[in-house]
């Protein structure tokens, strides 16, 4: 058990699987009071008591659901310190542009993106008042590079949370609030499994580009996801805080 968020009340969204759950364990071991948010009721309330969180079944795309999650926090703890905007979807149907169909292209924008717009309107006025606070959105290295097997609208709506934070970041830096956006690289969840179950040639083309040889873990993306939360990162904010294996430095990987 560590104390770099002791006493810190954390929003995470996206909570049960993946990063998420990653991040919940790794908050709560640094002494947080984590708010988890996600549609899956079932996962959530097994979560919650594993951890000693408090969960909030929550659509991220209804604003009035985003709404009552951070109030609950606030209401419950006292304080929204953190928000790690983190649900996402990247769904088989998003694909080449050539394929894509309007409503896959608008359901991955409205999750990935519009959701993170809402989290971020809904923590802000919080913080705002408590003069401090730190929201961390979950981008992806496909913000900052292209990628010829294409998910359109995933890569779109990542580029859009990048965009959000950098200029929340800057608006809101001298009330001391901090907005950085996280650029995970392809991370071993049960998304990724899903996705390249499907397409194992997709996989190996995409993991042939990763310098360190590997897809991430989850607890080394909750690493990050902590070190952004804390005040150990007192100095960055509107940033693209990259987590790739060197992904986007490389132009030759290492045999």
């Amino acid at each position: 058990m560590g104390t770099r968020l002791q006493g810190k009340v954390a929003v995470i969204t996206g909570g049960c699987s993946g990063i998420g759950l990653a991040t919940v364990k790794r908050f709560t071991d640094e002494g947080a009071k984590v708010v988890i948010g996600d549609v899956n009721a079932t996962a959530g309330a097994a979560v919650a008591e594993e951890f000693g969180a408090l969960f909030v079944e929550v659509d991220v795309t209804d604003p009035e659901q985003v709404e009552a999650l951070f109030r609950t926090a606030f209401d419950t703890h006292g304080s929204v310190d953190i928000a790690f905007n983190n649900a996402g979807i990247s769904p088989p149907e998003d694909d080449s542009i050539l394929e894509t169909s309007l409503e896959a292209w608008q359901r991955v924008q409205q999750v990935n993106l519009t959701s993170v717009y809402l989290c971020c309107k809904a923590a802000l006025p919080y913080m705002l008042e408590q003069k401090r606070g730190s929201i961390i959105n979950t981008a992806s290295f496909v913000a900052v590079m292209g990628a010829a097997t294409s998910q359109i609208s995933y890569t779109a709506s990542k580029g859009g949370v990048l965009s959000m934070s950098r200029e929340l970041g800057v608006q809101f830096a001298r009330e001391g609030i901090r907005v950085n956006a996280l650029c995970p690289g392809p991370v071993n969840t049960p998304l990724l499994q899903e996705l390249f179950a499907k397409d194992p040639e997709r996989a190996a083309r995409r993991l042939v580009h990763i310098p360190v040889g590997r897809f991430a873990e989850p607890q080394e993306i909750a690493n990050a996801v902590l070190f952004l939360a804390s005040d150990e990162s007192s100095f960055i904010t509107a940033s693209q805080f990259l987590v790739d294996g060197g992904i986007s430095g490389a132009y030759v990987t290492p045999l």
